[in-house]
């Protein structure tokens, strides 16, 4: 009895351990779908917020990373003002997006 208690809860501790998000992998979706505008540290691009005429938040900021991840998916996946849907980005690359993004916290 002990054994298949203890190989349970093995497996069901491996199952959560392989469903986390990876903020490295998250790194490379910022890196080619965010970073031209939201800069390579979660910092706003001026020239594009100026091109934009738009306040851009920093991503790193008490602000932005006081959303929850429901919050973050929904702008990511349905714009937000000026910012349009990322269409790319869906399943385990947006939480490995959302792990990256928080990573950057100040």
């Amino acid at each position: 009895m002990r054994t298949i208690i203890t190989t349970l809860i093995l497996a069901g501790l491996s199952a959560t351990a392989g469903s986390a998000a990876d903020a490295q992998a998250g790194k490379a979706i910022f890196d080619r779908s965010c970073k031209s505008c939201h800069g390579p540290d979660g910092t706003p691009n001026p020239s594009m917020a100026k091109m934009m005429k738009v306040e851009m938040r920093d991503l790193k900021s008490p602000e932005v990373q006081g959303m929850s991840d429901d919050e973050m998916k929904k702008i990511i996946t349905e714009g937000k003002g000026k910012m349009p849907a990322v269409k790319t980005v869906s399943g385990a690359d947006l939480d490995n997006l959302i792990a990256y993004i928080r990573s950057l916290k100040k």
